[in-house]
């Protein structure tokens, strides 16, 4: 069963919290007068996800469905939902359009170069590109402009069935969760490279109010500074400070 949780003006959070990993795989429905979905999920959650937009919207009437980067909860069920939506556009990077996402889907998804644009009605989107954070060469993220919504994709990551939405501190959580994967198979969670800190201090400098956020509590408030501070829990979990050539 998913959890739906209204964050933002028309921006719902439809949570699944998975006991198998204690994580919460979060998904954000923006109403508007073409809907967005960012993130489809993992295909064994589609139902429990599907039921959670079909107490919003009419599923069908899906226009725009977008994720980061390649990687199984951010597009394990995107064929299920294009099916339940055929007139929904897939919107991801240019790279992840052209190195997986068109073959994936058998179709050409709207693949947007860094700073690119688009709008669902009264709402308008961002595409920011990120390479390497969270992960993957095609990764990026979308700032919704007029609520200044950050859907944020991995970063913020926190373990365990959390509150929907808080305004206290994610960042400490995050670290905490980051610290917790040192010792296994996610040690390399999110690889800090020369492009980390420049990244983060771009997504910062849109001051955005609310951060929708795929494994945890999203945060409203003062997002730039909690993008800040997050660039230097990185570099302390991770324990490498890169220096450009």
């Amino acid at each position: 069963m998913a959890g739906v949780t209204e964050i933002a003006p028309d921006v719902y959070r439809i949570s699944v919290y998975a006991t198998w990993a204690n994580l919460q795989f979060n998904h954000f429905l923006v109403k508007d007068d073409e809907p967005l979905l960012f993130h489809t999920g993992l295909r064994g959650m589609f139902p429990d996800v599907r039921e959670a937009v079909s107490q919003l919207i009419d599923p069908s009437r899906l226009r725009v469905i977008s994720f980061s980067h390649f990687e199984s909860d951010e597009c394990g069920a995107l064929q299920e939902w294009l099916a339940v939506a055929p007139r929904a556009e897939v919107v991801c990077s240019d790279l992840g359009a052209m190195v997986s996402v068109n073959d994936f889907i058998g179709r050409p998804a709207r693949g947007l170069e860094d700073e690119g644009t688009f709008s669902t009605g009264k709402y308008r989107f961002r595409f920011c590109r990120t390479p390497h954070l969270p992960h993957g060469w095609d990764a990026g993220v979308l700032f919704e402009e007029t609520q200044q919504t950050l859907l944020c994709s991995d970063l913020f990551h926190q373990n365990g069935d959390v509150e929907p939405l808080t305004e206290s501190d994610v960042v400490g959580r995050s670290q905490q969760s980051m610290r917790e994967y040192q010792t296994g198979i996610l040690a390399e969670y999110v690889p800090y490279t020369p492009l980390t800190s420049q990244n983060l201090t771009k997504l910062a400098e849109l001051k955005p109010r609310t951060l929708a956020i795929m494994h945890g509590s999203s945060f409203r408030g003062d997002g730039a500074r909690a993008l800040r501070d997050l660039d230097t829990a990185f570099r302390e979990v991770f324990g490498r400070v890169v220096t450009a050539v």
